[in-house]
């Protein structure tokens, strides 16, 4: 791979008047139609963060209602995001090839398949419960699947938004990971208390299957050509993203900043419990702050970097880096400083790691133009789920041998660091 140098590649814009879009499929719609899609976007990213980010919420009640160990419940926790850590480049490419509409049929539609088998066979009942293996197996091929939403989605708000709105618009999208975590936290642990596993994985199922419902009766894709043999996306002469260093870096800084990011929401509840001494109260109202300030992040960046005709991305998350940096290295003094303001510098550390990921997503689909946006976002996305993957894993052994504020340096900081070296310099925007 070598350093590409040319100028950003053109993208195909929808050919519209003041009151007209016309779909690739030669539909007409109103020009308020591209703001049903990012709602479509949203809606089936929030389905899909429901169930991977809401069922780590309830781990400790199911380990305790399926009888799993330790081990075995970090087998089936880990388990969604390895799958979509392994499949998103590939659904990236797909969408780049056949069309998002078609790639978000198939996975989400196969990811309420997987969900309703597990409400219907992988659950507890008459003094047994399903091996950790099987359900895990499983809930490996829900992410495998609903990994689809991470990339197809954000190429379809990329084909229907001008350039000056599709920070603002991604940001959005984005946004949803954390309202779709935040509503399964508030509502599956009570419902896994209440009424039990097969109640959960069904309210799962049916939010899922709405998604894919909105999908196939409304979603319709920006007017990139098709070849009139195949009936598939014409080639491009844009050259593929994974041959670029320039998006590669960007990618990379993904992963790096998603080892902070997840320091705080995996682990972020022992470090405040035990070495903070803050009740389990105290702890859910701060991690609830971390989540509906990174949402307000996410939204501000997008629309501050819009206003300036898309620039300044890379240079913000470059200060989005250096910023969590200083905030870990504040929090790695725990041990000198009072708890409010540990805990304050710990809500910093926590929304700053969460929130670059609006301008980032645009960034890097940008970079790679609306035809090759898809693949530029599987990439990005199996960067930022491999982060998720392997933050949980490298803490234990950190801690094994040295202390949390050491966690705080090594998991927190020094990635933080690498990434503000790594982003690539900005590029002028044509």
């Amino acid at each position: 791979m070598s350093q590409q140098t040319q100028d950003p590649p053109q993208t195909t814009q929808p050919p519209h008047t003041d009151d007209i879009v016309i779909g690739r499929t030669g539909k007409r719609h109103s020009s308020r139609y591209r703001w049903g899609i990012l709602g479509i976007g949203i809606f089936a990213q929030a389905a899909f963060s429901a169930a991977f980010q809401g069922i780590p919420t309830s781990g400790s009640i199911l380990a305790a209602a399926y009888g799993y160990s330790l081990s075995q419940l970090g087998l089936v926790l880990a388990a969604v995001t390895a799958g979509i850590f392994v499949t998103d480049v590939f659904w990236g490419i797909l969408s780049d090839r056949i069309g998002e509409r078609t790639v978000l049929i198939v996975g989400l539609g196969g990811t309420t398949a997987t969900l309703a088998y597990v409400t219907a066979f992988l659950v507890p009942g008459g003094g047994t419960a399903p091996a950790a293996w099987a359900l895990a197996a499983v809930l490996f091929l829900s992410g495998a699947l609903g990994g689809c939403v991470n990339g197809a989605s954000g190429r379809a708000v990329m084909g229907w938004f001008p350039a000056n709105k599709r920070g603002f618009a991604i940001s959005l999208r984005v946004a949803a990971v954390p309202l779709g975590g935040a509503l399964g936290a508030a509502i599956l642990p009570s419902l896994a208390l209440g009424a039990g596993f097969r109640w959960v994985f069904a309210f799962l199922t049916v939010f899922m299957l709405a998604a894919t419902i909105a999908v196939v009766l409304w979603l319709d894709e920006p007017p990139i050509a098709r070849t009139k043999a195949s009936g598939g996306i014409a080639a491009t002469t844009t050259i593929s993203p994974l041959r670029r260093w320039d998006i590669w870096r960007v990618a990379i800084t993904a992963f790096l900043l998603d080892l902070p990011q997840f320091t705080v929401l995996t682990f972020g509840t022992v470090f405040l419990t035990s070495e903070i001494g803050l009740p389990i109260e105290g702890v859910v109202v701060a991690l609830v702050v971390v989540q509906v300030l990174a949402a307000a992040s996410r939204v501000w960046s997008g629309r501050w970097t819009d206003n300036r005709g898309g620039r300044y991305r890379r240079t913000l998350v470059r200060g989005y880096s250096w910023a969590i940096a200083v905030a870990f290295v504040g929090v790695a003094g725990y041990s000198f400083a009072p708890t409010w303001l540990v805990i304050a510098l710990f809500v910093t550390a926590g929304f700053l790691a969460c929130g670059w990921h609006g301008v980032h997503y645009a960034e890097i689909a940008t970079m790679a133009g609306a035809e090759r946006s898809g693949t530029a976002l599987g990439l990005e996305n199996t960067m930022v789920f491999g982060g998720a993957f392997v933050t949980p894993l490298i803490i234990p052994i950190v801690l094994s041998v040295s202390s949390w504020p050491v966690v705080m340096l090594v998991v927190g900081a020094v990635p933080a660091v690498a990434s503000a070296l790594m982003m690539p310099k900005e590029q002028p925007v044509g």
